[in-house]
Formats: structure tokens, sequence, C-alpha cells
């Protein structure tokens, strides 16, 4: 239970704080933001605000923010239409009632001769009982649809995500992702106040009971400046030769009270993959290193261990399209899962730890330019500046539907690797 709790909170943020991204500069740049969802599927719970119905749905896979203009318009008026249309105080048309008109009996009956919802907001007919005096009238532009008892806000072409310029539209992309990098310092931040920073220096912290390095003599504080006859000065040239020199005995220079001293100590051989997925034996020390509390510190390392994950992810997707790492390495919601539940039982921290670094990794999926992704959608708002105008909505629509096929059924295939890994 407490696994399936950790998920929930650590999928309901991530994906949480990258939709809030996209809707608020949606906002910010008066888009109509349809809908704010978390979850796709059937909807488990919603409300409305601001124009915006907010939703929790079944099926835990990700969430949209749903802008007016980015899909077809869910309702369109034709000539011929009969519809009944209910006014404001301004006395302007705020209800268009598509059907179920016996159900609005102070709504006024029309046969629509022409519309336009987009730019000048009029709607032109005639009643049923005097068909020769047309009709024109104005619509509020926050009128809604009302079909099947359903309100949808209509969307003038100012309120669409079409007519913001290149600049606003890249920026509500982005933010999405933006908001998961932006997720991922903070909370390093906050780990670096409550644990403090990793020191650069190879200076032992905690060192675990009975492990090699406890029985070799190793005390809290230790700083190893030489190995054999390689000098060092990094945690990561530290560790390096460790993992290289598995049931290796390695002779250690070790300033203690800032006096040198001598330790022999074998490193044990544990099971683990190279950057391919391929089983290696690598030495283990048993030790972590030290940490300190600075202010300045604590920040920088936020933005510095961000970094640093951001890198290592764009390594792992580069070896992924070359070929280097199998396609059965991928992890995907059920794998995810399984994860959690291993790094739960490590602790709180661990957790956040875990939280931080899927948020950088959502942040870098959701840039690559990809169908249906954030970056595949910045790929077409680079292409309009440099051909000076925009790609078809029918040929975008088409390269993103074909993308969002893909990725269902890529999605499927790391699911089963998945299973296979849990139960095979």
């Amino acid at each position: 239970m407490t696994t399936v709790i950790a998920f929930i909170f650590m999928f309901g943020l991530l994906v949480f704080v990258h939709e809030w991204g996209h809707l608020i500069f949606a906002k910010r740049a008066g888009m109509l933001a349809r809908e704010f969802a978390i979850g796709f599927g059937p909807k488990v719970f919603s409300f409305t605000r601001n124009e915006t119905l907010y939703t929790i749905r079944l099926i835990p896979a990700g969430g949209y923010v749903r802008v007016a203009g980015e899909d077809p318009e869910i309702i369109e008026l034709k000539p011929g239409h009969h519809i009944g249309i209910e006014f404001n105080e301004n006395n302007k048309i705020d209800k268009i009632i598509v059907n179920n008109k016996d159900k609005h009996p102070h709504a006024r009956v029309i046969e629509v001769e022409r519309v336009d919802l987009d730019h000048e907001l009029i709607i032109e007919g005639y009643e049923l009982d005097d068909e020769d005096t047309k009709l024109t009238f104005q619509v509020d532009e926050k009128a809604f649809f009302i079909m099947d008892e359903r309100e949808t806000q209509i969307a003038p072409y100012n309120r669409q995500f079409a007519s913001k310029s290149p600049g606003q539209r890249a920026m509500q992309l982005f933010a999405g992702p933006m908001m998961n990098f932006l997720l991922a310092i903070f909370i390093f931040i906050i780990l670096g106040i409550v644990q403090g920073t990793q020191v650069e220096e190879a200076r032992m912290g905690e060192i675990i009971e009975d492990s090699p390095a406890d029985e070799a003599g190793f005390v809290t504080g230790d700083e190893v400046v030489r190995i054999d006859d390689t000098p060092i000065s990094t945690w990561e040239e530290f560790t390096s030769i460790i993992r290289e020199n598995p049931s290796t005995e390695l002779q250690m220079t070790v300033l203690r009270d800032s006096q040198e001293e001598q330790i022999v100590v074998i490193p044990n051989e544990v099971e683990s993959v190279n950057e391919v997925g391929e089983p290696i034996q690598i030495g283990q020390l048993g030790v972590y290193p030290a940490y300190e509390k600075s202010v300045i510190g604590t920040i920088t390392n936020g933005f510095e261990r961000t970094f640093d994950t951001t890198k290592l992810i764009l390594t792992n997707l580069m070896m992924l399209v070359t070929g280097q790492v199998s396609i059965e390495l991928l992890s995907g919601p059920v794998g995810i899962y399984d994860a959690t539940d291993q790094i739960v039982q490590t602790g709180f921290w661990n957790f956040l730890l875990w939280t931080a670094m899927l948020s950088v990794n959502l942040g870098v999926i959701n840039l690559v330019p990809l169908p249906a992704l954030d970056g595949g959608r910045l790929l077409f708002v680079g292409i309009e500046l440099l051909r000076g105008k925009p790609v078809p909505p029918e040929k975008e629509g088409l390269f993103h539907f074909v993308g969002f096929v893909f990725l269902m059924l890529l999605m499927l295939v790391v699911t089963w690797n998945d299973i296979q890994r849990l139960f095979l």
C-alpha cells in the first residue's frame, strides 16, 4: 500500500507540474484551455473553473492540456441547421442550443444561413415562421454550444492556438518540460538542505558495517589521496578505480587528521550491467561519500545535478537510437512501479531523489522531436519560422496521429518487457 500511495503521488506530481506549465502559459497567451487532464480514458473526477474543465482520468499513462484550435472544433454549424439561441443582458447570443431544443422553451429557434464564430462572431438566419426576414445576431465571445445538454464554450480565432505568435506557441509547448526541470532542481535543492551536498574530494561519509572499507579500518572523514601510484583528487576518480578492480588488493594513501596513513583493502565483487545492458562484475567498498551543508553549494548542486542527470539521459537516449542499447532495457509504467517499490523500501529521501530523476527524464523525453510529443510540435513551429508560413494543419495532424499510434505500440512493447522481467 505504501508503494501504491508513493507511485500515485509521484505520477500525479510529475504529470501535474508538466501539464500545469502548459496550462499557465496557454492562459498567459490568451488561449482557451478547454481541459486540464491527469490520466487518460474515462473521467473519475472533474470540475470546471475559469473556462477550464479539470479532470482526473482512469488510466495513469500521462496527461494533457486541450487548447482550442489544436484539434478540430467539436461542434460545427452549417447552413440549414435549426438551432435555438438565448441571449445575455447585452442582447448577444450566449447559448447556442444544437439539439433537444424542446428542453429550452425560452430559446428562439432559427434556421442558419451563415455563421462565423471565428472572426465576426455572428449568426445570420431566419425564424421558422418568418422565412422572408433575414436576421443577424451578434454572438458573445464566451457563448456556449449546448449539445446533449452539455455546454462547450466557443473559441473565437483570437483564443485559438494557431492565432498566437510562433514565440507564444513555442513557449506554451516548452513550458511543460521546463516545469519538470524546475521541479527536479527544487527537489535536489531540498535534498541538499536536508542531507547536504556531496563534497568533491574522495572523502568518506558513512561506512557500511562489515563492508571491505569497515574491515580495512576506514573511518568517516578519511580522504583518499592516492591509490597505488595513482593520485586521487575527486570522488569520481576514486569510485572509478574501485569499480574497475573487483577482488583486487589496493593500497590507499589516506589523509586522517592531516596525517597520511596507508590502508590496504580488497573491494567486493558484485554483479552489475554496463552501458549496453550486458552483465559485468564490478568492485564495491561499502562506503558513502561525505556531505557538507552550505547555502550556495546547495543551490548550485540543484542545478548541477539536474544538468548531470539530463546529460546522462541524453547519452543513454543516443545509445538507444544508435543501437548500442537494446529496446528491451526500456521501462514503462510497470517497470517504473517495480523500481519505485524497491526504492521506497530504502527511505523517503531516496524516493525523492528518484522522483527528481524521473522528472528530468520526463522533461527530456518530451523535448525529443517525435510526433505527438512536445518536441515534435516544437519542430513544426521551427519549420514555420524557416518557411515563413505554417505547415498545413492536415499534414501536421497526420504526422502526429501516426506518431501517436507508434508511441502506443512502443508502450505496449515496453510494458510487455516489464511484465517479462517481473514474472519470467
